[in-house]
């Protein structure tokens, strides 16, 4: 049976494909939000450290580790805290 004029207009269909349009956007933007959320909640790899947040350490960790490694002296220690502490550094005794 053919229809001469009597079916749906050309308004309604394209009415009908932008909203089917927009509906599949909408899924599509609801599931690259999800994926990012739950990206976000786990922590890279690469960035787990002794630092805030997981990333790089603090200055005065890596300078209690190398005193602690026997890297630097005690005086060269007391020094470069102080000045990570924003107090004058002494002069070194040597």
């Amino acid at each position: 049976m053919m229809y001469w004029g009597y079916g749906m207009g050309a308004w309604p269909m394209a009415f009908m494909t932008l909203l089917n349009l927009l509906f599949w956007a909408l899924v599509i933007v609801g599931v690259v939000m999800l994926v990012r959320h739950f990206d976000r909640r786990t922590p890279p790899s690469d960035a787990a450290g002794p630092g805030p947040g997981g990333g790089r350490p603090l200055p005065h960790q890596i300078l209690d580790e190398r005193f602690a490694r026997g890297e630097i002296e005690e005086d060269e220690y007391l020094r470069r805290r102080q000045v990570l502490d924003g107090q004058p550094a002494y002069p070194s005794r040597r």
